[in-house]
């Protein structure tokens, strides 16, 4: 046998037992360590915790997502570097918070995780009343998996009459037995939120997270009472409906698209000259930037004053990458500027 031949038979024979095969040139370099994104954290409000940009919202789970995508969706959010999840007890009538305890415990990531979930809207434990509260919490710790949530929202648009001072005493007790760490509002006006403040100096746990809806074409939410009485009181800001029902990435552009959507009138609603020019204008933004029309939507919001970061729900983890690069945009002022003309003009 020549030497060449000799050669050829030794590459082509079968390694050892036991030795692993060398990888081919062309293969993808392996990376290691933690996420790229793990380094991006931002501080929310007073909590005491870090969070990353981009929080994942967990209400398709149960509902239009099945369990194995979910918890697809949250591995990629994790893996981009992610760290908070925002629920709710009454999405999908409690089937979210489950889907999201099981994954917590099967990858082991709970002290990893800042967990934020919202009661008062479930059926079962309905209000803001002291038992209701009790119960509710213990009901979402017992889907969840854990012994603590570590922002707690309370939903005052689900009850109207349970005093504030009432709900806030009860909610001393959810901190004080560990069970909470911290609380946030979602649905209160400027005067619930100073009435709060004033309570917090006798004692009462102060709210130290507001959660409103807010995104480009949706700004009345957050009005300028809101957003003084945010300010002053140092809270940090998590804007929710962030795409507008997805309005905002460009998918659904007629009417004959979201006919068959459970979202079909959410949807139709921007479907007008407004909601058209907005797209056009997010479209040139990310043809100019290299990055989809939600990331555009996300990297706007990271761009208002307060906004410390968004809420923003994934059918798929194709999703949670687009949504992740707009973490690193940086709109300029004229981009800001196109953007607020479109989305203003009616």
């Amino acid at each position: 046998m020549s030497a060449l031949d000799a050669s050829a038979a030794g590459s082509n024979a079968a390694a050892p037992a036991g030795v692993p095969d060398a990888p081919h040139p062309s293969a993808p370099i392996p990376v290691f360590g933690p996420p790229v994104g793990s380094g991006l954290r931002a501080a929310l409000g007073e909590t005491g915790f870090s969070v990353f940009p981009l929080i994942l919202g967990a209400a398709e789970f149960g509902w239009n997502v099945d369990l194995e995508s979910s918890h697809a969706i949250l591995d990629a959010y994790v893996g981009l570097g992610g760290n908070a999840v925002h629920t709710a007890d009454s999405f999908s009538g409690g089937r979210s918070e489950h889907i999201l305890g099981q994954w917590l415990h099967s990858r082991g990531l709970r002290d990893d995780i800042v967990l934020a979930t919202r009661v008062g809207a479930h059926p079962d434990n309905p209000g803001l009343g002291s038992v209701n509260l009790v119960r509710a919490v213990e009901a979402s710790l017992t889907r969840l998996r854990t012994d603590r949530i570590d922002v707690l929202f309370l939903d005052a648009g689900s009850d109207r009459s349970t005093p504030l001072e009432d709900t806030l005493a009860t909610a001393e007790w959810l901190v004080e037995t560990g069970k909470v760490r911290a609380l946030g509002a979602s649905g209160y006006t400027a005067a619930q939120l100073v009435d709060a403040r004033i309570l917090s100096s006798a004692g009462f746990p102060r709210i130290t997270v507001l959660d409103v809806p807010f995104n480009i074409l949706r700004r009345q939410d957050f009005d300028a009472d809101l957003r003084l009485v945010a300010g002053a009181q140092s809270m940090a800001v998590v804007a929710s409906h962030a795409l507008e029902h997805g309005f905002l990435s460009g998918r659904h552009r007629t009417r004959t698209h979201t006919m068959l959507s459970a979202r079909a009138a959410q949807l139709s609603a921007n479907l007008n000259r407004r909601g058209n020019k907005t797209l056009r204008v997010l479209d040139a933004v990310g043809t100019e930037l290299g990055v989809p029309d939600a990331a555009v939507a996300v990297a706007w919001l990271l761009a208002q004053r307060l906004v410390t970061a968004p809420i923003v729900n994934a059918f798929a983890t194709s999703q949670v990458e687009e949504l992740v690069q707009g973490v690193g945009v940086r709109l300029s002022r004229s981009q800001l500027a196109d953007i607020a003309k479109a989305s203003e003009q009616r």
